[in-house]
């Protein structure tokens, strides 16, 4: 049974950072891509950043681009969500989750974990 664990959520202010990371109980954690994902109250779940299987490939929505860096560590089955300069519109609850190929598609990963939230005051 696939398990994924997310956890460093907490409450921060504006300009603050927070680092998330995600332990995952898969045997064959480098074979699948990794991607965070969020949903703030009364919206869609929204698509983060993503990291191929190997880690040289990245993604990011704009949203985020240039103040959230992804990583992995395949040794340890981990993925890393480093946020800088966060903002009250970043508050959300922040999902991990795998899939088999690269997508920012929620519906194409496969495994999820029960979500950390983040909040962000002004």
């Amino acid at each position: 049974q696939v398990q994924l664990l997310e956890s460093g959520g907490g409450l921060v202010q504006a300009g603050g950072s927070l680092r998330l990371s995600c332990a995952a109980s898969i045997r064959t954690f480098s074979r699948y891509d990794m991607g965070w994902f969020r949903q703030a109250p009364g919206k869609e779940r929204e698509f983060v950043a993503a990291i191929s299987r190997s880690g040289d490939s990245t993604s990011y929505a704009d949203s985020v681009k240039g103040r959230f860096t992804i990583s992995r560590d395949n040794a340890k089955n981990t993925v890393s969500l480093q946020m800088n300069s966060l903002k009250p519109e970043d508050t959300a609850i922040y999902y991990c989750a795998t899939s088999r190929w690269s997508t920012r598609i929620a519906n194409e990963y496969n495994y999820w974990g029960q979500g950390t939230q983040v909040t962000v005051s002004s």
